[in-house]
């Protein structure tokens, strides 16, 4: 199952979110609060999220560079 972020706020002591959802009853979720002073704003989220679903496709299609290969070329660098 493919899962986004979910916004939410507090409203009289419940977490209550901002849009609705497609989970099933009893799904059970790990709600942690945002750091204001490091959170993305409305902007830079949606450019992540594009991004990240752009990196998702890219390696559904195979063009992954592995890690081991990037860190040796790295190395050779210094």
């Amino acid at each position: 199952m493919e899962m986004h972020a979910l916004k939410a706020h507090i409203e009289n002591g419940r977490v209550v979110l901002d849009e609705p959802v497609n989970l099933p009853d009893g799904t059970e979720l790990e709600v942690v609060p945002i750091d204001a002073s490091t959170a993305m704003n409305a902007d830079e989220r949606a450019a992540f999220l594009r991004e990240l679903d752009a990196a998702c496709d890219e390696a559904d299609a195979g063009q992954l560079v592995d890690a081991t290969d990037v860190l040796a070329k790295l190395r050779a660098r210094a």
